[in-house]
Order: C-alpha cells, then structure tokens, then sequence
C-alpha cells in the first residue's frame, strides 16, 4: 500500500499521465505479487466494536483514499464478523467474538478477512488470531460417578475415572486433577497418544467389604488459567464381593474407516470382550465411556452385543475423527475398556460455493476488451480433488474469466460491446469441482450497458416531398419529418432544424424542433413559385451531438385564382372593330379571340363562346381556338354593323371567366374597306355622314394603295424575307411562356387588286379577303394578286 501511494504521487508531480498510468499498472503488479498478509490477534469475549486494528496506519494509505477507493473488508464464509470505518481506518469487530463458538475443533483460531479497495482494484490479505481467554470451567461428563471394586481388588489396581471437559485451549484447558484425602486410593495423571489428559483411580489399600462397603471421594478438574478455574465430581466406589475373572476385549484399540453421510443404522465395527466366568459374572455388557457428547450422537451402540452402528449424519467438514471409549462390563461389576476410533472419509457431498465480491452495475458500450465487470471467488468444503474447482460461463457472450489468486476470479469483456444490439446480458457462471460424481453450482450476473452515442439520426427518407395550395393560411402543418436514433436516452432524443444557407431568402418553411411537423409560414403564390427545396438537419442530444440531414421538396399546388386575360383585343381599347365583305362565304375568318391564364393545368384550358350577338345564327366562335368565324354565308339582308360579345372561360372549380367585344361591319367592296362601324351612331342614319366618311376612305385608300404597290415591288425585288415573319404580342407580366392557352396564328399579308374598280384593299396584320384555295376562280371582272405568310 505504501508503495502505491509513493508511486501515485510521484506520477501526479510529473504531470506526465501516460508515465502515471504505466506506474499504476506496475504498482498494482507489485502489489498483487508481493503482498503480505496482515496479522492481528483479539482476545475473545471483547465487546461489540471493540477496535482491531488502524488499517490505513498499517497499509500506509492515506484517510481519503479509504472512502475514494471504496475500501471494505470481507471476511471468508457467509457471515461478516469485522467492519472497517473508511473515514478512520479503524477495522473493529461487530459482535463479541466466542473461540469455543467459532473454533470448537481447533486448538488455535484464525478468522481470514481481505481488505478490498476499488479503482483501481487492489485486494489485501488479512488474518485475526482470537485468543482464548479463561472463560469455561472443567466439566466431568456425569456430577456423581459410580465404581465398583472387587474387595478382592489388589493393591495398584488402577480404575479408569470419566475425564474432564473443558472448551478452552492451551494453558487455559484442563490442566491437573485433584483427589480428597481418603486412606485407600490416589491419582495417577497420564497423556494419550493423541494428546488427552486423562486420569485413573489407583488403590492403594485392599478393600474389605466387611469393614467399609462403600466409600464417597471428591474428585476434582483444575485448568491452568489465572485465575485457575475448577470442576468437581463425587465418585461413588461400591465395594463388590469377590470375581476373580475381569472380561478381556479382543483388541485394545478398533481403527474403523468409514465414509460421511453413511446411512443410518449402518454396522460401524462390533466390539467383542470374553469373561471365563460362569453365569451372570460371565455375562458382558458394553456401554460408552469417556466419551464426549458429539461421538454419542452420531454412533449407537448396543449393550448386548456390542455392536456400533451410525446414529447421525456424518460430515466429514464437520470432524475428520471420532474417539470412543467402550467399557465391557460382567455380571459381577468387573469391567475392561477398549478403544475406538471411526476415520470419516470425504465424500464429494458439497458443490462449490460461488461469493459475488464486486459488481460495476453498468459498463458502456465503448469499453475496451478486458474491462473488468464482477469480481467472485469460489469455495468448495470438500478435501482433495473433491475441493478443487473449475469455473465457465455459459453461452457465447463476450465475457471471460481470469484466476487471480485464492480462488478469486475476475469477470472480464473479451470483445467490443454493442448497446444496440444487445443492451444487457444475463451472464450464467457454472463452478464445477473435480471429483468423481462432479457437483457443479450456477450463479446469475446481470450486467447492464450503458449507451454511448455512437449511431446518428436517420431519417426514413432521403428526401420528403410534400405539396400544398396556394394562398394557404399562414402556419399551416403540411407534413412531418421523422428522424430515428438507435441509442437510448438523451442521445436518442432528435431535435429537427432548418439548415441556413448564405445568399439564399428566409425559407417559406418551419420545422418544429420536437416532432419534426413542417409548417407552412406565409400564403404561397402558384404563380410566383412553383416548388422549392429545403435542408433539414436531425440532430440527437448526444454530447458531442451526431446529426443526419434530408432535403425537403415543398410542391405548390395551383388554385384558380386567376382569370383568363384577353391578349386581343385588349380588354382596354374599345370595342374592336372587323371588316366583313357581304360575299363572305361560310367559315370565313372574321377574328381571332386571343386569351391567356396564369393558372396551370385545368385551370388553365380556355374554351370560347359566343355569348351575345346582334343576329346570333350568322357567326360562330371555336370552341378550343377562339376563332370567330361566319356559320353561313353574309346576305344582303344582314344588318350592316354586327355586335359580338365572345366568352372566354377557363376549367376550374369555380370556373373563371372574361368577356371580349367584338364590333364587325358587313360591307360591299373595297372602298369601303376603312368604314368604321360605330355602335353609337344609329343604325338608321345611312346617309349623312356615312358618304362622307366613305368619300375620304376612298382617297385614302387609293394613297394608301399606290404606297402599297411601289412597297409589294421593292419587297419582291430585294426578295426580303423580314416581312414574312412575324412579331408576337407582349403578354401581360401573369402571363408565362408555359401557360396553357390559345395563341394567334400567323398574321396574314393579302394585297388584292380589283381591275376596274376603285375597290383595291392592302390590309396588314388584320386579313380582309381570304386567299382562295387553288382551284376557286376570283370574282366578276377582279384581277387579284396575293402575297401571305
């Protein structure tokens, strides 16, 4: 212990934590190698608590080490006789200590502790010799002893006496016996071969019957303590009339050898003595004589025939031998004694005990192999090969065991551990001895691990996509994220979070930091955005915290919250105005209703239709196009100015809609090609300012049609091709590329000649006379010549 604290504290003023482990691990070699045993002695019958020893004096180990290395005593067998106080050092007994009680078959006591220190794992032998203290008095067998003496008794005869009994040992055991005073017998003190005092009545003047047929002697049994302690005895000797004849025992001393746990009543050895005497003088009987408690317990014997047989249970871890004295006895009182002695032999009766010394209750998962778990030792009562032990566990589990010393074994990790995997093991340890029939006995750990975070999150998706309509109400929940964690705990426990990227807008989102619920901050716009992506990051509570990502797909769901919006004519201008010859056919083209929808799918498929007209039968809108076309041939009876409201609506839920105005005049030839029909003139008025508008269209168009004949012959000459294409409209800013909708068709260029008429037409962007098919001649008396793309 000294040289633990000295090499701990050497490392501590190094600084140097690899040098100071590397010297812990040699000290604690050196101490487990080389360590001695801690002897003490205790006089028996001290009082409860009463102090044994200072063991932080005697190891040298500091006060505060005591209490941080978890230091405690444990005392061999089941029951703890000694405590150590951890803030003092003192080790003190816990009960009154009885030798007789603890140690009744040895003459000295020995009571084994171990001093047992944790972190790091230090075990110190220790042993506690309890003296014997004068506290039992010698006691005879029997308070009155009878002896009866032939008168015919010579003197030396020697008459064997009931020996003394005293629990104490050594000095303080039976030492010396005492006679009173009487003229005709004294002691005779001696010592068997096993050691015991015994003691014989020696005659020492011829009896006379006649004279004294009875005679009372104190006997009295004095140990050698101090102060002497003493027990006493009367002897009864009744003096007999003369048999000359004393029985003889065949053999002196009967050695008999004899298995533990033999049944009951089992023969044992029967003793034989022969008197020549005749009748009741030659009559033996046996009885036990000088023969302690236990033996006549376990053996009986039978006064007619001698014979021993088992009467208790023998155990050998009990008593190895027991002694018996047999007295045979005639009809005439004459007696002779012959030894027995029963050698019990061990049987392989006791299974190993395993005592559990130390248990971590939890180790993590990340500790290494040959982390130490429990710390056990095993005892087997039985002797030789019977007493020796082996230990396994059973099951293939990453456990081992390692010997350390005096049947201690240490449980150990013999691979890496996995919470997840297995999060506590059971561990079954088997102790089997070694003999014949072999004995085994089970004891259970359970060993517990504890989480380390050692698995991230994992989402169940690498990527979410979820949708929502536009114009939702703010912090609307449209899903959940969910993010597992395989270990336990806190380090399981997932919180969720949005991951900020530089240079990009505050997201539309929010991730509810518990339970992963997204939520929808503010009203989306279809129109404005389609679909976006976000990073959500899981992380657990671990420390440091292990984190997952996945990315998150927010869909926008289109609503019909737009109306379609009229490209031509614009809605802004006044009511457009068309030019219808009166020899129009049916099917003829008058306009093009243009319209488009911010809207997507459904939402945004337009259909057409005429919804007012001044006569409804003369035109038809397409239904998917938007084309305005005549359903019959223009006749002469037709109004001149046609009024035409088309409806264009789209396919949603509600449906949306719009309303284009439509101004057609019918007329007859080209110099009326400009006429401007005007819904707020009346119908009626014909003649008035009519032909005077129709006057000035003429010379316009005559200008115009001189510009356009000098332009036609340029054009063909340089062979441009810029006039066959064609400029779009511009779209409204809500309307996209994308959306569904009916655009225009190419725009037409028709110049027509009519010869010898005033009635020639250019018209531009707008077609006024349709390009014949080939094959359909031109009108009466009309040249024409046409140029379209």
């Amino acid at each position: 212990g000294w040289l633990f604290w000295r090499v701990m504290a050497c490392g501590r003023r190094s600084g140097d934590s690899k040098r100071q482990v590397i010297l812990f691990i040699l000290c604690v070699c050196v101490c487990q190698s080389g360590a001695e045993t801690l002897r003490y002695s205790l006089p028996e019958e001290m009082e409860r608590d009463s102090f044994v020893a200072n063991i932080a004096k005697d190891l040298g180990v500091p006060l505060s080490q005591l209490a941080a290395r978890k230091a405690r005593v444990v005392s061999e067998g089941n029951k703890q006789l000694f405590r150590l106080n951890q803030n003092t050092g003192a080790l003190t007994a816990k009960e009154s200590l009885d030798r007789e009680e603890i140690c009744p078959q040895s003459d000295t006591c020995t009571l084994v502790f171990k001093i047992f220190f944790e972190n790091p794992l230090q075990l110190i032998r220790g042993e506690v010799e309890v003296r014997d203290v004068n506290d039992n008095s010698p006691v005879f067998p029997e308070k009155e002893m009878v002896l009866k003496v032939l008168e015919t008794a010579s003197p030396g005869s020697r008459f064997p006496l009931e020996s003394a009994q005293d629990k104490d040992v050594g000095i303080n055991g039976l030492q010396n016996y005492s006679l009173g005073p009487n003229p005709h017998f004294s002691l005779a003190l001696g010592t068997g071969k096993d050691g015991v005092k015994y003691v014989e009545l020696v005659l020492q003047r011829q009896l006379d019957r006649e004279e004294q047929g009875e005679l009372n002697l104190l006997l009295t049994a004095i140990d050698g303590g101090s102060p002497p302690r003493s027990g006493t005895a009367q002897i009864r000797i009744v003096v007999l009339d003369a048999n000359d004849n004393v029985p003889v025992c065949e053999k002196d001393t009967y050695e008999v050898r004899l298995a533990e746990n033999s049944p009951l009543e089992q023969l044992v050895v029967r003793v034989a003595a022969t008197d020549p005497d005749e009748g009741s003088n030659g009559e033996v009987r046996y009885a036990f004589t000088q023969t302690s408690e236990r033996p006549r317990q376990l053996f009986q014997l039978n006064p007619a025939t001698g014979e021993i047989r088992v009467a208790g249970n023998l155990d050998f871890e009990e008593a190895k031998t027991h002694k018996m004295v047999v007295k045979a006895t005639d009809g005439g009182e004459l007696s002779a004694h012959c030894k027995v002695q029963v050698e019990v032999l061990d049987v392989n009766d006791n299974a190993p005990e395993i005592a559990l010394t130390s248990l971590s209750a939890s180790i993590p998962e990340d500790a290494p192999p040959r982390t130490v778990v429990a710390l056990f030792s095993v005892r087997d009562r039985d002797s030789g090969d019977n007493g020796r032990t082996e230990c396994s566990i059973d099951g293939d589990l990453p456990f081992s065991l390692t010997p350390t010393f005096d049947n201690y074994y240490e449980l150990r990790t013999s691979a890496a551990l996995d919470r997840e995997r297995t999060a506590e093991y059971n561990i079954t340890i088997t102790a089997t001895d070694w003999g014949l029939k072999r004995l085994s006995s089970r004891e259970s750990i359970f060993v517990q691990i504890s989480d380390v975070n050692d698995n991230p999150p994992e989402f169940t998706q690498e990527v979410y996509t979820m949708s929502v309509t536009e114009n939702n109400s703010p912090m609307l929940r449209i899903g959940s994220m969910n993010a597992t964690d395989a270990d336990a705990g806190k380090n399981a426990r997932v919180s969720y979070a949005l991951v900020r990227q530089e240079g990009k807008e505050q997201p539309e989102v929010s991730v509810n930091a518990e339970n992963g619920d997204i939520y929808i901050l503010r009203p989306l716009d279809y129109e404005k955005v389609r679909a976006f992506e976000v990073t959500v990051r899981a992380a657990d509570g671990g420390s440091p915290p292990l984190s997952a990502q996945a990315v998150l797909r927010v869909v926008v769901r289109d609503e019909n919250d737009n109306a379609p919006v009229l490209l031509h004519p614009h809605p802004d201008s006044s009511a457009a105005g068309e030019l219808v010859p009166r020899w129009a056919p049916s099917g003829y083209l008058v306009a093009k209703v243009v319209a488009v929808d911010a809207d997507a799918g459904q939402n945004a498929w337009l259909s057409y239709e005429l919804a007012k007209a001044t006569e409804p039968g003369l035109f038809r809108v397409g239904l998917h196009s938007g084309e305005v076309r005549t359903a019959r041939a223009v006749t002469e009876r037709d109004a001149a100015r046609q009024r035409l409201i088309v409806l264009v609506r789209d396919r949603g839920q509600p449906p949306r809609s719009a309303t284009a105005t439509l101004a057609v005049a019918l007329v007859d030839g080209f110099s009326e090609a400009h006429l401007r029909v005007s819904e707020e003139a009346p119908a009626a008025d014909t003649d008035g300012p009519l032909t005077l508008y129709l006057i000035a269209s003429l010379v316009c168009v005559s200008a115009l049609f001189l510009a356009t004949a000098v332009a036609a012959v340029v054009v063909k000459v340089r062979g441009a091709r810029r006039s066959e294409t064609e400029t779009l409209p511009t779209f409204p800013p809500t309307a996209t590329a994308s959306t569904a909708g009916s655009l225009p068709r190419s725009y037409v260029y028709d110049v027509c000649f009519a010869a010898g008429t005033v009635n020639s037409e250019f018209r531009f962007l707008r077609p006024l006379f349709p390009c014949f098919p080939a094959g359909l001649p031109p009108g009466p008396g009309e040249q024409r010549s046409s140029v379209c793309s």
